[in-house]
Order: C-alpha cells, then structure tokens, then sequence
C-alpha cells in the first residue's frame, strides 16, 4: 500500500495525538495490517454500501438508544456504528486485562472496608469528609455482607490512550455501567458484513459474555442450586432499554419491572400467569434512590416496595449492590492509586489521569486559574453530560463554569485535556475516512470464585470533528473491537 494513502483515499493523521492505524512515519501498524489489505479494495461507493448496510441490521435488531438533551422524553435513535475495527493487539490487552482486575478487586475491597471497619478512612489514606458527603454513600450498608463479599459485580472502566501511547484509566463505573450489549451487536454486524476477514484476522471471541454473566449472577444467589435470576429495568422508555432486553434474552433470564416483583415476609417473588415464583438475583439496572420507595425516594414507580429490606435479610441479591456509587465518584477517583496501594500492596497497573479536587484549596486555585487547560467535570454525572472542556469555551462560558465550581465546590473536579488516540472513521454524509478521538469501555465480572474481562470492550468514537466526547447522548458512535 502506498505510504500516506489509507483504504485509497487520503488520510492524514493529527499532529501531537497518537494515531492507532499508523505510525508518525505513516507506516500500517502490524497489527492492521490485514485489515488495511482488506479495506483497500474497495471504494467510496463500497464504504457506503457498509455503512447503511450495518444500519439496517441495527434497525431491524431495535439496536437503539435514547437521548435526553433533544427531547425532554427521550427521542430515539439507531446506534452509530463505524465498520472499520479497533485492534488491540494480545500484549497490550494483557496489560490492560490485568490492570482492570486489579482495580476492581481494589474497588471491591474498598467498599467492603467502607461498610464495616473504614481502616482506610482511619488511617487518613482517603478522607473521612469526602466519603460521607457523597450522596451515594449509603447509611443502610452499614454492616451488610453481601453474598460473596462482592459489590462491584459488574464495572465499566473508561480507558485512553494518550500522545505518550500509554493508556490511563479515564473514570469507573460501578453503578449500572452500560454499553456492552452494543460490544455484542457491533461484532455480530461486522461478522456479518465481513466473514472472510474474520477467519483470517482471528479475533478473541466475546459470544460467551452473557454466559459469563449469568454464572456470576447465579454465583452469588442466596444459597439456592437453581435459582431464579431476572434483570430489572426501569421499563422501555430508558435509554438503556435495548441493552436491559437484550442481555434479558440472551441469558434466556426474565426481563421485570418493579411491578412484576413484590415483597412478602422479606422474600422477593415475581407475577406470571403461573402464579407467584421466588427471585433469588436481581440484575438491576435502576440507581439505589429508586429501588425501594419504602427506604429511598417515596415517590419512585420504578422500584418495588420492600426490596430493600428483604436484601438486607439476605433472602436476594442485587447487582450491583446499592451503595458502590460512592466508589466511582469522580473525586473518589483521584485516591485510586492510594486504594490499589493500601488493599492489593501493589502500584496501579494503568495510570489514572491527573485530577484536580475542587474541594482542596490548592486545587481550586490552580483550576479558577487554568480552566482553559483543563476539563471540568461534575464528580457524580455521566453520559458526558455536564461536561466543560476549557479550550472550547468562551469568556463568558469559563465564568459561568467559575460560578458553578464555587457555588458547589464538592461537586466538581477538573484534569488535563488529554489527547485521546485517533483511528480512521467512516464519516457519513462527507463518504470519507478521516481520523476521530476513541476510547475504550472496558467490562469486568466479579463473582463468588469468579472473574472475567471481556476481551476487548466498546471502542466509542466521537463523530464530529474535534470533538473529544465519545458518549452516544453527545453524538458519539462505536466500533468493533478485536483482540489479536
């Protein structure tokens, strides 16, 4: 292939970030190249052909997401999906694997140490203050021991990579995280679009996923040999729907709202037209403030009356257990290398990115004095919203962000605009390749003697020139991602 074309069309990688097709002498990486073989064959009126291809499949299968920032409601929209493939190579992901293990074990620890000695606190490795003013830190876990010893079931964690070609750790998600349900549909598409390439290219399987999930749901059921696991969604106008039925199906597991559930002598049981039958796991995807309208909001319609108290019985088990958000909040997030150290004894694997506390003193200075440099974030947000990056913003912009840091200095922290890595990117309407920021959604299991990362993970791809925010609710799309 000629140096300084890509798939017969000019491509030019951006200056200062790291490009993972080519390197900065233009050469194919080896890991691509294959798929470099592959894709220049065709031409633009071919990339067409794929890209509404994928887009059918996607419609026909309901692969959907809703977004907010349109329509109060929620309007609904076809998953964007890019055809070219991110490629991890085997070495890489090694690292990457074992560095997620790594921190969810911590993180597990963590919340186990929260909820009973807080050894950590004590010691003054994380301050006290910090933890009891999170709103996701939940007086009601106080002494619990979930099934196993497990909290963090299911993590979600952002990786980047940045211009030294290092990956960091962008932020956890141990709440509801999401996402992985589109990991499964992009490679089913891509299979299905390239089968030849597949046989030649050999990726690392992700089909067993929702196997690997129901065996940890079912390790970690309240001592019954056969029991009975649904996933609880807060119904179909979520944005997450798709995702909820979807992994519902295919653990061949009942998808439940909290009006099919209900609570008797602290023992969860589901309506059908068979009459009552016992729950034992529930994989909600509902945040803790709706679960039980008894114990947390009073006014949620999404929950079922009890719940909470039957868990705290022991009689059912829910993933993830409430109270893990205190664990991914963003100024929680600065401590993990302190977190890794003080459970595991071990230095973090993948770094984390440099984080500024708006709640310290010397941090808020340095951020009321640089927002330009930096990203602000609000600590317990997600889906990219709320969001400000400092070099997009205007003067008057960087004020109002001024105002809202200090009004409510817990609520923010800021980091260092990071050059996320760059990769080819079919841009639909202009039919061209040009090259667009990515990160990676890693997934990881934990359950009663069991672990699992799923090889590879949700690559999201910004679409719109420039932009550094990935999420789907920001106009974000993805892309298969092969392990090699």
């Amino acid at each position: 292939m000629e140096q300084g074309r890509l798939f017969n069309s000019e491509y030019t990688p951006k200056d200062g970030v790291y490009d993972e097709f080519v390197s900065k002498e233009m050469k194919v990486r080896a890991h691509y190249n294959l798929v470099s073989q592959q894709f220049s064959q065709y031409q633009t009126n071919d990339y067409c052909k794929f890209n509404e291809e994928a887009k059918i499949v996607f419609f026909n299968e309901g692969i959907t997401f809703a977004v907010y920032s349109d329509n109060p409601l929620g309007s609904e929209k076809i998953f964007p999906f890019d055809f070219i493939p991110r490629i991890i190579p085997h070495d890489e992901w090694t690292k990457i694997e074992k560095g997620i293990l790594q921190r969810n074990r911590a993180i597990n620890e963590f919340l186990k140490d929260l909820y009973h000695d807080k050894k950590i606190l004590k010691d003054g490795v994380v301050p006290k203050e910090l933890i009891y003013s999170s709103v996701n830190m939940l007086s009601v876990m106080e002494g619990f021991n979930p099934i196993g010893g497990i909290y963090n079931h299911i993590s979600g964690t952002d990786l980047i990579r940045h211009s030294d070609g290092e990956y960091y750790v962008l932020e956890d998600n141990v709440r509801c995280p999401s996402g992985v349900s589109y990991v499964l549909a992009n490679r089913n598409t891509l299979k299905k679009t390239f089968p030849k390439l597949f046989s030649k290219c050999q990726p690392q399987p992700i089909i067993h996923y929702p196997e690997k999930l129901l065996t940890m749901l079912q390790s970690v059921s309240p001592g019954n040999s056969a029991p009975n696991c649904v996933v609880l969604s807060p119904g179909m106008y979520n944005s997450a729907y798709f995702e909820h039925s979807f992994l519902a199906q295919t653990m061949g597991v009942e998808l439940v709202e909290g009006r099919d559930l209900f609570v008797k002598n602290d023992v969860v049981y589901m309506k059908t037209i068979h009459g009552s039958q016992r729950v034992h796991v529930i994989y909600r995807r509902i945040d803790d403030p709706f679960l039980d309208p008894l114990l947390f909001n009073p006014n949620s319609v999404l929950g079922t009356p009890g719940l909470m108290s039957a868990y705290l019985a022991g009689n059912v088990t829910l993933v993830n257990a409430p109270g893990t958000g205190v664990a991914d909040d963003k100024a929680v997030y600065a401590y993990m290398p302190e977190i890794i150290k003080y459970y595991l004894g071990e230095e973090q694997i993948i770094k984390n990115v440099p984080t500024y506390r708006c709640g310290e003193d010397a941090d808020l200075k340095y951020v009321l004095e640089n927002i330009d440099k930096l990203v602000v974030k609000p600590v317990d947000e997600s889906g990219g919203y709320g969001i400000s990056i400092g070099n997009t913003l205007t003067k008057e912009e960087i004020n109002e962000v001024k105002l809202q840091i200090q009004q409510n200095r817990r609520k923010y922290i800021a980091q260092p605009i990071m050059s996320l890595s760059v990769h080819p990117t079919f841009i639909e309407g202009e039919d061209i390749i040009e090259s667009r920021h990515i990160d990676l959604r890693t997934f990881c299991l934990l359950g009663k003697n069991t672990e699992y990362v799923l090889p590879g993970g949700l690559t999201r791809v910004a679409l719109k020139r420039g932009n550094l925010i990935v999420n789907s609710s920001q106009g974000g799309g993805s892309k298969d991602t092969w392990v090699i």
